[in-house]
Parts: C-alpha cells; structure tokens; sequence
C-alpha cells in the first residue's frame, strides 16, 4: 500500500517524538502547515513531505524513545 500525502496530527507528532502541546505550537507558529481533513472536519492533517524534512532536522537524542 502506498504511503499517503498527508499524515494525522497524531502520526506527525510520532515521527518527531514531540508532545502535544509541542505539535500544536508548531502548528499555530507556522512550522507545519496544517489542513481540515476533508474526511473528517474535526481533525487535522499535516503534509507528510513537511513532517520528514523537519524530522530530519532534528537532533536524534531530542526525539522521545520510540519505544
């Protein structure tokens, strides 16, 4: 199965190993730029190319373990 464009919030934040209060500030600040799920209104969806690059960027031993 391919990998969708987008990614949820939630998914977003596991792959930078940030809390969420962290993924909301960078949301609000601009740092990802976050969508209304077409799919569902209440939720949130952030472009998956955005989410790699940024994580990329950051510093493993900042990341939580993801385990």
């Amino acid at each position: 199965m391919a990998e969708s464009e987008y990614i949820t919030v939630a998914e977003a934040r596991d792959m930078l190993g940030v809390s969420d209060p962290k993924i909301a500030r960078m949301m609000k600040d601009g740092v990802l730029h976050a969508e209304e799920n077409p799919v569902d209104k209440r939720s949130k969806i952030i472009p998956r190319a955005e989410v790699v690059a940024l994580a990329a960027k950051i510093p493993a031993r900042t990341k939580k373990d993801a385990s």
